[in-house]
């Protein structure tokens, strides 16, 4: 996946112009990578490291990986709106990828994946999309205290994130009795660590595959 390689647009949204990028395969794809990225109001775009490495991650796998700005970021129109008109963008890129790239008789597969706000964003989607699997990278737990993950959910955070302390994701995640995969000495942006947040992402899928009989 490199620059030359994202096809960048701007679609019809929900608060007006919603800007996309997309990664297509070369052959068909084995699925759909919605990927959302961080905090609007502090700085996050499509073009965060971490989105990007998603991005990556999940075209590397075969799958359409789709990133796009939330509403008021970069050439998307309309204003903050604390994760639920951020949602409802998710879904209007999603189901533009889902009209280009779905065949009628056997829908692709959706994975969401999402860093910080985008992960919290992600599992609001998940509420009406049958998601083969959420990808959440530095959960912004704080905003997810009533909210429930599948088991086979991955979930990656640094020991030393100084955002979202670890504390924080093992309280949320000790009741559903969900494994965090935590990287030792890394912090909120995985600066350093991009790579290795790749190939743990990509092992952790294999094994799921070869579980899947794939």
């Amino acid at each position: 996946m490199t620059p030359q390689s994202t096809e960048r647009s701007t679609i019809d949204g929900p608060a007006g112009a919603l800007e996309i990028a997309q990664n297509v395969p070369a052959t068909a794809p084995r699925g759909i990578a919605l990927v959302a990225h961080p905090h609007p109001l502090q700085g996050g775009t499509l073009d965060n490291k971490v989105a990007q490495t998603l991005a990556k991650t999940f075209f590397a796998l075969g799958y359409v990986a789709v990133r796009f700005n939330f509403r008021g970021v970069g050439q998307s129109e309309g204003t903050f709106d604390d994760g639920e008109g951020e949602a409802a963008d998710a879904l209007a890129a999603l189901r533009f990828a889902q009209a280009r790239f779905d065949a009628k008789e056997s829908p692709l597969p959706v994975v969401l994946a999402g860093f910080s706000f985008g992960a919290f964003v992600q599992t609001k989607v998940a509420q009406s999309v049958a998601a083969q699997r959420l990808v959440l990278v530095g959960p912004a737990v704080r905003r997810l205290t009533d909210t429930t993950v599948p088991a086979d959910t991955i979930v990656i955070h640094g020991e030393v994130d100084d955002v979202v302390p670890l504390g924080e994701v093992l309280a949320w995640a000790r009741p559903q009795e969900l494994p965090i995969v935590v990287f030792p000495g890394c912090g909120h942006f995985f600066h350093g660590r991009l790579l290795h947040l790749q190939r743990t992402i990509a092992g952790r899928w294999h094994g799921q595959a070869g579980d899947a009989g794939a």
